[in-house]
């Protein structure tokens, strides 16, 4: 209540009632705000974590391609199974007198 010049002034009702809409509302856009507002809102934190996720499995998806590469390089280098069975695909070499190698070519009119 307030007074002016000794007269005593009641509110109504509808004005007090508007100003506590007013606050709440003020209130709530400040919560808002708060979670949402600013440069990383909670939405861009969560499209962030998705992110990461995928980046994490792809990683690790590449990660056990390096090592299969690694572990193929190795046999490649020291297994004597391996360096045989890639000299016989790739280079077309045989042991010594005991193995023919034949090559069939295609002819020309069958391509």
């Amino acid at each position: 209540m307030a007074t002016t010049g000794g007269r005593r002034r009641t509110r109504r009702p509808s004005a007090v009632l508007a100003r506590r809409v007013a606050l709440a509302v003020a209130l709530l856009i400040g919560v808002w705000f708060a979670v949402e507002g600013g440069e990383y809102g909670t939405r861009d934190l969560l499209s962030r974590r998705a992110r990461r996720e995928r980046l994490e499995m792809e990683v690790a998806r590449l990660q056990a391609v390096v090592d299969s590469l690694k572990a193929e390089v190795r046999a490649v280098e020291q297994d004597p199974v391996t360096i045989e069975r890639v000299a016989r695909e790739e280079y077309g070499m045989v042991k010594g007198d005991r193995e023919l190698l034949y090559r069939f070519a295609e002819d020309a009119a069958e391509r």
